[in-house]
């Protein structure tokens, strides 16, 4: 009899641990993800398993209006997952909301690279990644600190900045439109000199440009940086001379071949910590976003400070 009144004071409490849903908080970008919006909306009807996760969606209005949704709304409502519609710089806005949480970070690619997305497999059909959501798998993944700001993917100087800066003046997205940014610009740019510091050590160079990756690639399976990645602590730091415009072909291939490392024209390096030692503004695209830094600029590796949700 006693078992029986213990059981019955319990079920209620049972059955709320058992019945209870992760809260998901769906961030759509209607900018990144143009003609994307109502098809994420209705596979977010169709494909989300609705008896583990209950869910709200809201959209950005602003420049970096997901990160305040991740500060005001995901955290104080106690949400469990935040996935992000969007690209690689809607992505980096969250990452800012949501480092050193436990909430888990979705992503539903609807960019132009990808290249967050690409790096860890998460499919690009819309569909299939509301599936991955369904199966709820995560890891924690390193971010990098850039002076006051966060690079969840990869950031670089010179060359890959201007074709940044350039990239969010178009009207029009797609791999053609940095096709045609690097084809009109490449000819004409100068390699600029660096002065910078890798783990302490001195590092001084002519460069085309210089990526500072957590990823292995730009996005469209360009891969930058092959032996970088997400989870080994360090930042893969790439620096580029200038290809002669006849070798430049040959030289992109590898990109698409997992083997750019191998170029004489590039050189690698891993660190904990790198500085890039200035004293005017330097142009940095973060994330494919493109922003300006006056003075050194410090990069951090900091590990397994983002919870993510990969298939």
């Amino acid at each position: 009899m006693q078992k029986y009144i213990f059981f019955v004071f319990l079920q209620p409490l049972i059955n709320e641990i058992m019945d209870k849903k992760e809260r998901i908080l769906f961030i759509i970008n209607p900018i990144s993800g143009v003609g994307k919006q109502k098809k994420a909306e209705l596979a977010i009807e169709e494909t989300l398993d609705k008896e583990r996760f209950s869910f709200d969606i809201a959209y950005t209005k602003y420049a970096h209006h997901a990160t305040a949704m991740c500060l005001r709304v995901a955290l104080r409502k106690n949400y469990d997952i935040v996935a992000i519609v969007g690209g690689d710089g809607s992505i980096n806005d969250c990452v800012r909301g949501l480092e050193n949480t436990d909430i888990k970070l979705a992503i539903i690619p609807a960019g132009s690279g990808n290249g967050l997305a690409r790096t860890l497999k998460i499919p690009l059909n819309i569909n299939q990644a509301i599936q991955a959501i369904n199966h709820n798998k995560s890891i924690y993944i390193d971010t990098i600190t850039l002076n006051d700001t966060i690079c969840a993917s990869i950031a670089g100087i010179g060359f890959d900045a201007l074709v940044a800066k350039e990239f969010a003046k178009t009207k029009t997205r797609g791999f053609n439109t940095y096709f045609q940014i690097i084809a009109s610009r490449y000819p004409f740019y100068k390699p600029k000199y660096y002065v910078l510091e890798i783990d302490g050590t001195p590092l001084e160079t002519e460069a085309l440009f210089i990526c500072f990756a957590n990823s292995n690639q730009f996005g469209y399976n360009t891969i930058i940086a092959p032996s970088a990645s997400l989870t080994d602590g360090y930042i893969d730091v790439i620096c580029v001379r200038k290809i002669p415009i006849t070798l430049l072909p040959f030289v992109a291939n590898l990109l698409f071949t997992k083997m750019f490392d191998h170029s004489i024209y590039v050189k690698t390096y891993k660190a904990k910590q790198v500085r890039i030692l200035s004293q005017t503004v330097t142009g940095i695209n973060i994330d494919g976003e493109y922003s300006e830094i006056e003075g050194n600029i410090n990069l951090t590796i900091k590990e397994k400070t983002l919870h993510i949700i990969i298939p």
